[in-house]
């Protein structure tokens, strides 16, 4: 997908959230094709913008795109977990955004491996500087571990089934491409395809996703330390795409609302996770599983 092509998520709605229009800075902790950001920057000449992102070649396609704002940017090629270890006065941020979906440039290049449906290695490093692939999960990884992933990443029924079948066959022949995956689970699962129903292989690539870049490690740690760090007024918007990220996102920021030694550190600004529209979703279906949580940091001792 090139950069005209690419739609941000849950722009207005984001954009509304975090309060574009105030002077100071935003950090956009996982950059993409910086659809979000630019229009951050465009829309309020006052803005700074602070962007990471884990994939160097992000980072590469953002420092372009964002070059008419160039000496408004600061870009990092790391984890957004690294947010609170970089040098910047968070007494100016006013915003923080983490978009933990998946860019479509990324889902689309049969090289990366992150889709079921375009046959290519079984790579899946967000970071290339990662020494773990999908690859070596599979063929290194005991039976018994493998059944976990499938079952707490991927919420799959057959995970035990398929842990098995994957022990398998890989005592003769290493399990390399995403054709050869997605056919042993098309397989094991019985797949059918039926309208509505999503292919159990989604189910096993998310899952491999998720363990081969750690993506849930520390994500609720990470949010309660962010709130600490910025002023009063501060906002954070997050936009998950599975049932996992949200569930921790919402259970993160009940948390830091409701604490028990005094008044919570901040205000919940949606109730509910805002989804996108179906005119959104007829426009870009990759939008139909987001989710946007955010919130405000509350006023010291109110």
């Amino acid at each position: 997908m090139s950069r005209r092509e690419h739609i941000p998520v849950l722009l207005e709605e984001t954009l509304d959230l975090l309060d574009i229009r105030r002077e100071g800075t935003y950090i956009d902790g996982t950059l993409g094709m910086a659809g979000h950001a630019s229009e951050i920057l465009k829309r309020n000449p006052k803005a700074r913008l602070i962007g990471l992102d884990l994939d160097e070649s992000s980072i590469l396609k953002a420092r372009d795109y964002l070059s008419p704002y160039a000496n408004r940017v600061d870009l990092y090629h790391a984890d957004f977990r690294y947010i609170p270890e970089l040098d910047v006065d968070f007494t100016s941020v006013r915003g923080i955004l983490l978009d933990l979906g998946m860019s479509s440039f990324q889902l689309d290049a049969p090289d990366r491996g992150f889709s079921h449906t375009l046959d290519g290695p079984l790579d899946m490093r967000m970071d290339a500087r990662n020494k773990m692939t999908a690859a070596k999960l599979l063929n290194k990884t005991t039976e018994a571990k493998l059944a976990q992933i499938f079952r707490e990443y991927g919420e799959l029924k057959q995970a035990n089934k398929l842990a098995r079948r994957i022990a398998t066959i890989r005592r003769t022949q290493k399990i390399e491409s995403t054709t050869q995956l997605r056919r042993i689970v098309e397989d094991v699962c019985r797949w059918i395809p039926q309208k509505g129903k999503i292919h159990p292989a989604a189910k096993v690539f998310q899952a491999l996703r998720i363990e081969v870049n750690q993506e849930l490690q520390g994500l609720g740690e990470f949010l309660e330390q962010l709130v600490r760090l910025v002023r009063p007024g501060a906002r954070i918007a997050v936009i998950s795409f599975h049932s996992l990220e949200d569930r921790i996102v919402k259970h993160t920021l009940v948390g830091l609302a409701r604490l028990d030694d005094g008044p919570g550190l901040i205000e919940i600004l949606t109730k509910k996770p805002v989804t996108a529209s179906e005119e959104e979703i007829a426009r870009n279906s990759r939008a139909r599983s987001a989710k946007l949580r955010a919130a405000e940091k509350r006023p010291y001792g109110s």
